[in-house]
């Protein structure tokens, strides 16, 4: 039996890696892998399209975000799967259809079409959005005591941009994605994702 691929979503700050900690606290046959990196190649390309010092053309953005996918698909995402190996993305395609499509306005179609080549049009089974206001995000990723990388300086329209998108992407697909409220107390959202990944996973932990 094939594995379920299962993604979360949201806007930087929203508790992406809070959660995913926690599912696979609860769920031990999760694999969980990131994104852009999962893969030496695709980490090294993390590396670019994140150093603030570099200037980057929208285009290129998408492409490179693309590229990173892939390889991870291709080299660890594919064969879990064929395996029955369920995986769990820290972002998927939908990153690229909010951030770049909407946020960098390249366009969700154009974008979403680069994605297919890329993925060999691998679509998850389930995609948690962790859905918080743009402001309280960057107030949160602030928080980090991090520098923030090259995205995370942008404007506040983009992250508007963005958080329209991710909710437009979830009213089109019912179906597969489940949003959850991120301004919610952690346990609450872990909870609400618990119930939600259990029924991708049909019952198997």
């Amino acid at each position: 039996m094939r594995g379920a691929l299962i993604t979360i979503e949201g806007i930087d700050g929203a508790g992406k890696s809070t959660l995913a900690a926690g599912l696979v606290r609860a769920f031990r046959s999760l694999e969980l892998l990131r994104e852009p990196g999962g893969v030496e190649l695709s980490e090294r390309i993390r590396a670019l399209v994140k150093d603030p010092a570099l200037r980057v053309d929208p285009r290129a953005e998408a492409l490179l975000y693309a590229a990173a996918r892939a390889q991870l698909v291709a080299e660890r995402v594919e064969p879990l799967l064929a395996a029955g190996r369920p995986v769990l993305l820290d972002r998927f395609v939908d990153s690229s259809l909010a951030y770049q499509g909407a946020g960098r306005a390249l366009g969700v179609d154009a974008v979403r079409a680069v994605n297919a080549f890329a993925t060999g049009g691998l679509v998850p089974d389930l995609t948690l959005l962790l859905a918080l206001d743009p402001a309280q995000g960057r107030v949160r990723a602030a928080g980090r005591g991090e520098a923030p990388d090259r995205l995370e300086r942008e404007a506040d329209g983009f992250f508007a941009r963005i958080g329209a998108a991710y909710a437009a992407l979830a009213r089109e697909e019912p179906g597969r994605w489940v949003v959850l409220d991120a301004a919610a107390p952690p346990d609450d959202v872990l909870a609400a994702a618990r119930t939600a990944v259990d029924t991708a996973l049909g019952g198997r932990a």
